[in-house]
């Protein structure tokens, strides 16, 4: 299954970073240092119900780069929710979930 994780923090990483270590094939949607770190160490996961894991590296700012998914995991911050929400459109497609 291909999926975007559209907001990366915490509830997006955990999750995103449970499918990945799954198999399934995920992209992080960030920005910043964050994207950054992503890139460069992968998608560093702890918790005490999973474990310490990396989980990935696929990751970029610009969902366009990614094209359409199987399904968008939507985690951003309601008050960001103006200006991501739009942000979304390039990874939907006719069966794609959000």
């Amino acid at each position: 299954m291909k999926i975007a994780v559209m907001g990366a923090g915490g509830v997006g990483g955990y999750f995103g970073g449970l499918l990945a270590r799954a198999g399934e094939d995920v992209t992080y949607i960030a920005r910043g240092e964050h994207l950054r770190a992503i890139k460069e160490r992968g998608l560093r996961v702890v918790s005490e119900l999973s474990g310490e894991f990396v989980a990935g590296n696929e990751a970029t700012d610009n969902p366009g780069d990614v094209g359409p998914v199987d399904l968008v995991l939507y985690t951003v911050k309601m008050y960001h929710n103006d200006d991501a929400i739009p942000l979304i459109a390039p990874l939907v497609g006719d069966g794609t979930v959000v």
